[in-house]
Formats: C-alpha cells, sequence, structure tokens
C-alpha cells in the first residue's frame, strides 16, 4: 500500500513539472546550482602570511607607540592657568589674594551676596540638606522645586514652567525635545554654544541667518516655502522653529522681536526665546525682551533662561503653555537623566524673585548704570564698544587685527593681565574654536552690575586710565574683551 502511495506521489510530481511555467523552473534551476556552489566552495580564503619569530615581535612591540587619549595642550593654555577667587563675586571681588573692582561678574541685580537670598538658602540648608542624588522622575522633587515652578510661571504670566539643575542644559535640551530629524531650524549666525549644541543634539536641518537680518531671515523662509510647495506631502509633516536669544552672549546686540513675530506668523514657524542675558534685566518688571517690546508672551512658543546671572542661583527654566512644558518632562534630557537642583538653591531663587517683584526701580538703576558705563568706555583709542547700551553684558573690541587670531588673544590677554595689575578685574571671552559653528572674533567681556557704585563711574575711569595714556590701549590691534556692569 505504501509503495502504491509513493508511485502515485511521484506521478503528481512529474506532472506538475510539466505543468509548470517555464521561468518558475529557471528560477528553481538557478536556485539549485546556487546550492550546489555554496556546497562546494570555501567560505572564506586563507591569507598568505609568514609566521614572526619571538625577536621580530618583540622588536615591534618596542617600536609601537599608542595614540595619545587627548591632544597636546600648551601649558599656557587658560583652562590651566585660572585665577583663584577669595569670597563673592560682587560689585569688589578678591583674585588671587588683590581685591579689585569686579567688571567679570554675571550677577547683574547684586543679589549673590544679598542677606535675604543668603539667609533663605541656609533655611532651606538646614531642612533639606545639600543635595537631591536623584533626577526629578526619581525622587529628586522635592516641594520647593514646585514652588520655585509656580513662582516662575506666574512672574513671567505663562501657564507652566520648567527648572533644570544646570543652565547650559536648560535650552540645549529644549531644542532636541521638540526638534527632531526632518524638521528645519532657522537660527541666527550669534547664537551661543548652548543653542548650538541643542541644535546638534536635535539633528535638524540647520539654516543659519546673518545676525540679526530680518531680512535675510525672510529670504531662507520663503525658499523654504517654495520647497514646501514642490512637496507638500513631506510639508505637512515638517515643522519649522525660529532661534534666537534675546540679548546676544557672543554680541550683546538686542533681537528684532516684532519683527521676528511678523515673519512667525507669516510663515507659520514657531519661536524659542534664549533670554539669559535679558531675564532679570530689560523690561519695567525684569520679564526680558518680551516686556521690553511689549509683546504678548503667548507670541512666543517657548522662552528658556538660566538663573546663574539675575537670580544670583544655578541651573534654568523653561516657560510656555502647560502642553508645552509637560512635553520636557518626558523628553528634556536635561531634566530626565541630571540629579534635580538642589533645594538650597531653588530657595534662594525664589527669594530673588521676591526681591525682584518688591523693588521694580532695581531694573530702572540698572539700565541707567549700563547706558553711563557704555557712554565711559566710548573714545578710548585702539578700541571700541560691541553691544547695546541698555546691555549688562557687552563686549570691547580692537579697532585693528595684526592678521593672527592666535596674536589677537595673547594682546588681549596682556590687556586683561595689564587692568588686573591696576586692580580692575576683566575677562576675555572663550570660545571652543574647533567647535562653534561661526567663531566670534575674540574679545574681552564686560559686566555691569547694579551693586556697582555710582553705575561703575569710578570703575570705569579707573577702567580708562588703565587701558594705556590718553585711553590707548597697549600696542593696538582688533580683538576685545567683555565687561558686565556690576
Amino acid at each position: 500500500m505504501a509503495t502504491v502511495a509513493e508511485q502515485w506521489v511521484l506521478v503528481e510530481m512529474v506532472q506538475a513539472l510539466y505543468e509548470a511555467p517555464a521561468y518558475h523552473l529557471i528560477l528553481e534551476g538557478i536556485l539549485i546550482l546556487w546550492i550546489i556552489r555554496l556546497l562546494f566552495s570555501k567560505t572564506y580564503k586563507l591569507q598568505e602570511r609568514s609566521d614572526l619569530t619571538v625577536k621580530e615581535k618583540e622588536e615591534l612591540i618596542e617600536e609601537w607607540q599608542p595614540e595619545p587619549l587627548v591632544p597636546p595642550i600648551s601649558k599656557d593654555h587658560p583652562a590651566l592657568n585660572y585665577n583663584i577667587v577669595s569670597g563673592p563675586p560682587s560689585h569688589k571681588i578678591v583674585v588671587n589674594g588683590k581685591q579689585c573692582v569686579n567688571f567679570a561678574s554675571f550677577n547683574f541685580l547684586g543679589l549673590l551676596d544679598n542677606p535675604r537670598v543668603k539667609a533663605a538658602a541656609l533655611a532651606s540648608l538646614k531642612k533639606y540638606g545639600v543635595g537631591t542624588c536623584g533626577p526629578r522622575g526619581f525622587y529628586g522633587t522635592f516641594d520647593v522645586h514646585l514652588d520655585l515652578e509656580d513662582r516662575l510661571a506666574k512672574f513671567m504670566k505663562t501657564e507652566e514652567a520648567i527648572i533644570y539643575s544646570y543652565g547650559f542644559a536648560t535650552i540645549a535640551s529644549a531644542i532636541p525635545a521638540y526638534s527632531k530629524r526632518g524638521d528645519i531650524v532657522f537660527v541666527d549666525r550669534a547664537a551661543c554654544f548652548a543653542i548650538q549644541k541643542g541644535l546638534q543634539a536635535s539633528r535638524s536641518d540647520i539654516k543659519l541667518f546673518k545676525h540679526n537680518d530680518m531680512a535675510d531671515l525672510e529670504r531662507l523662509l520663503k525658499e523654504q516655502e517654495m520647497e514646501d510647495q514642490k512637496n507638500p506631502r513631506k510639508a505637512r509633516v515638517t515643522r519649522r522653529f525660529i532661534v534666537v536669544e534675546g540679548l546676544y552672549m557672543n554680541t550683546g546686540t538686542l533681537c528684532p522681536l516684532p519683527e521676528l513675530v511678523k515673519l512667525k506668523y507669516k510663515y507659520k514657524a514657531r519661536i524659542f526665546l534664549e533670554e539669559s542675558l535679558s531675564f532679570g534685566v530689560l523690561g519695567e518688571h525684569g520679564r526680558g525682551v518680551t516686556e521690553h517690546f511689549g509683546i504678548s508672551i503667548d507670541d512666543i512658543d517657548l522662552i528658556s533662561a538660566n538663573m546663574e546671572n539675575s537670580l544670583a542661583s544655578i541651573g534654568g527654566f523653561c516657560c510656555g503653555r502647560s502642553f508645552v512644558i509637560d512635553h520636557q518632562r518626558l523628553s528634556g534630557q536635561g531634566y530626565c537623566f541630571s540629579a534635580s537642583l538642589p533645594p538650597l538653591l531653588a530657595a534662594a531663587a525664589i527669594e530673588a524673585l521676591n526681591i525682584m517683584e518688591e523693588n521694580p526701580g532695581i531694573f530702572l538703576v540698572l539700565k541707567e548704570k549700563c547706558e553711563r558705563i557704555h557712554k565711559a568706555l566710548q573714545g578710548i583709542s585702539g578700541l571700541k564698544v560691541v553691544g547695546e547700551s541698555l546691555s549688562p553684558a557687552f563686549h570691547l573690541q580692537l579697532t585693528d587685527s595684526t592678521g593672527s587670531r592666535e596674536k589677537d588673544v595673547k594682546l588681549l590677554q596682556e590687556i586683561v593681565n595689564h587692568c588686573m595689575d591696576r586692580s580692575i578685574a576683566l575677562t576675555q571671552a572663550r570660545y571652543l574654536e574647533k567647535e562653534e559653528k561661526c567663531l566670534p572674533p575674540p574679545r574681552r567681556r564686560t559686566g555691569e552690575s547694579r551693586a556697582h557704585n555710582q553705575g561703575g563711574g569710578p570703575g570705569c575711569a579707573a577702567l580708562g586710565r588703565v587701558l594705556g595714556p590718553g585711553g590707548q590701549p597697549p600696542r593696538s590691534t582688533h580683538t576685545g574683551l567683555c565687561v558686565t556692569a556690576l
């Protein structure tokens, strides 16, 4: 019986072979030949080599030199030759054991050494300890964090706020939380390094426009609009962002926010506004560039700022609509994966906000001092001031260059040292030259604070004197320094 069944199956197979189409038979024949080839061919080819003797191996080992883990660094690199500060960096600062007038701090409102702020931090330290030892999602959320977020949201007149434990990570985490691969970001060429790192993490398509040039931005937006018309299906799922700073860290200039808002609605883009320098500085109540221009906060999709300047604390925050902010609690890398802000720093920031709300006149005082120091530094031969007169952080840039960035930087450091010898603390703007998208020219950064006596008047006069006889800086070149308005 079994033999009959086997014969019947064989007959069916032969019959199916005759009835099968020709292309089917050809394909099966090729597959059979390929299987036969694989069975009888070698899976790999042995490389011919000669065995080395023990002596030859030892010689090769002795000759081998491993590559350095890091590139060689000069001993005069600024990171290896830092200044040591003793005590709080208020309007007077002790650097390397020498008391100086402080033009190098971003303590804009002079709250760093404020007794109320220190008392609030001390009370929090006694209650909570020195840290949290966990991210916000893992037992790192303290009631004082929620209080600070609520206070910031109310102060900025937004629905919700979120705090980060590191100022740099705030905007660097916020951008990739929303902008992803395939999205398009229009960003100012003078954007700070934190924005650049956020854009890099987002892997979005980056389009740079000239600094504060709205015509160039509109040109890019129009070009993108034409591209979208060619592929409307792709355009429907592509998000467009405009990323700017309120006051630019690298230039001290103010962004033209009213024009940006018009372009936002005209070309259907979203605006991210970084306000680390303008928060607590601009506006009648210190709410930043939106209050300065009278722009509705609802016209801005996301505002970010650090708390390390005007609030004299650590960390940063973002504020906006609730659904926008809540997304960062799940996607903000610096929020999800970093230990939360120490409670004592959150308490200090809350007390700083209390002082800002109780004394709105401090912003007018700061503005007047900024204008005074800006005016006092005009007319110094060989130097030009870069930045707005209302900015508490601006740059001193030398007018003529040696033609070498290295020589310019070295000359600037000589000027900084020259000022330090005469009890004036300045700082040179530092950049990661290989990492910057658009490397700014060498500069000296200067800062003004409300705490400077008479708006920095005596300090400005001293600064003018130490920059050289008759205001002439030693060996003129075009570079710059940074000054803050303490």
